[in-house]
């Protein structure tokens, strides 16, 4: 027969048991492939904020152990258990990398690449372009930005001599579908999108466009503008599905992929290939250590968001620079900008 003493130490030991298991999930979900399901998916995503939360609430089981002494064991137990998550959550955002701006001088072959969800064309026209001209972008890809604002982008880039052709992709028939835009420079040569018979554009990622550009010469890369819909607990099967389809899109040859993948690099674990993050683009992020930086929402510090917005490429192509830009967290969008820059491998 268990005693009172003997069933409160079962019971504090199963308590730590399963909170050691959550957390376990929580940290590391693609050990068991959970990383794409819910709710796993939503809490992997903000590592520095849940190391945050952890952190606080160690401190506060500490607190409750010192005041109450029955409760010290479990208390101190589960405070343990919370700063060790905190801790390696930090190191895994630490590993991807924290923030690294600089960027070597760009040769005559570089391109340079700008991603910022503008959140419907929020910060306008003007802003986006100054962006883009400043950075001197070939490839500008706009998830959620119209065909009439990315079209004023490229007006205004145009004006400030770097002109652009526009290709946006909607689902017109999908209700809460946003377009997405993807600006490519004249120099790079004509591209084209796959379109059906009745000249729609062929449907890529479900619910939300991605925009898959291709040189129409076949000389150049495959240019990505990629946009899946974000995991809510309706689009979960959506989400997953257009992440396949975008590591499909990077199974071989030369592309480079760039947008908001409402996903992060623990999210893509599983599906990449030959080093590659998704197919076999490897995320510029990463080679750059910069993988850490939440690049959303904007009303979060980056240590604190989630890392989404992603320029990916296969090994043709290697990263001489990249950036979350910091600097446009007030300017409308809830997301940050992106800026990578390419250099051609030869692979």
């Amino acid at each position: 027969m268990l005693g009172p003493a003997m069933i409160r130490r079962l019971v504090a030991f199963v308590i730590v048991l399963a909170v050691a298991a959550a957390l376990f999930v929580a940290l590391w979900p693609q050990q068991l492939d959970l990383q794409r399901t819910w709710p796993t998916a939503q809490l992997v995503s903000f590592r520095g904020a849940a190391a945050a939360v952890a952190g606080g609430l160690a401190v506060v089981l500490f607190v409750v152990g010192i005041a109450a002494r029955p409760l010290r064991s479990i208390a101190a137990s589960l405070g343990v258990l919370l700063l060790v998550f905190g801790a390696v959550s930090i190191g895994v955002a630490a590993a991807r990398g924290l923030g690294r701006d600089d960027f070597v001088e760009a040769l005559p072959t570089d391109l340079t690449v700008v991603v910022w969800n503008t959140e419907g064309g929020a910060p306008g026209a003007d802003v986006i372009a100054t962006l883009a001209v400043e950075e001197g972008a070939e490839i500008v890809s706009l998830p959620e930005t119209s065909a009439e604002v990315a079209t004023a982008v490229a007006e205004a880039m145009g004006a400030a001599g770097l002109p652009m052709s526009v290709k946006t992709v909607e689902y017109p028939t999908v209700g809460g579908s946003e377009p997405t835009s993807l600006l490519i420079a004249s120099g790079l040569g004509e591209y084209a999108v796959a379109v059906a018979d009745d000249g729609s554009a062929v449907e890529t990622t479900p619910f939300m466009p991605s925009v898959v550009a291709t040189p129409v010469s076949g000389t150049g890369p495959t240019i990505v503008a990629a946009h899946p819909v974000a995991p809510t607990t309706s689009q979960m099967h959506a989400w997953s599905e257009g992440l396949g389809y975008l590591a499909e899109a990077c199974a071989d040859g030369n592309v480079i992929m760039a947008g908001d993948f409402n996903a992060t690099l623990d999210h893509m674990a599983g599906l990449g290939t030959a080093g590659g993050a998704l197919g076999r683009c490897r995320d510029l992020g990463v080679t750059t250590a910069n993988a850490g930086l939440g690049t959303w929402p904007t009303d979060l510090p980056p240590l604190l968001g989630t890392p989404i917005d992603h320029v990916l490429a296969t090994r043709s192509w290697m990263p001489t620079g990249y950036r979350v830009v910091t600097d446009l967290d007030e300017a409308g969008s809830d997301h940050r900008p992106v800026v990578a820059q390419l250099t051609v491998t030869g692979a």
